[in-house]
């Protein structure tokens, strides 16, 4: 990935949901090859609305 920041920003994301418990049900895991298909663990993510202003953390 070319932009760092970006390419560190998911790292940090995907070492909280291997590390984490998520009990939001639209942010279940997917298969590895869905991961694969779909391109990142961004994949696993939802959020509605702005930082600090949404109904759940996202």
């Amino acid at each position: 990935m070319r932009d760092q920041a970006i390419f560190q920003l998911i790292q940090e994301e995907k070492n909280r949901q291997l590390h984490g418990i998520e009990l939001i049900a639209s942010e279940n895991f997917v298969s590895e090859q869905v991961m694969e298909a779909m391109g990142s663990v961004l994949t696993n993510k939802y959020a509605e609305g702005l930082p600090g202003k949404r109904y759940y953390g996202g």
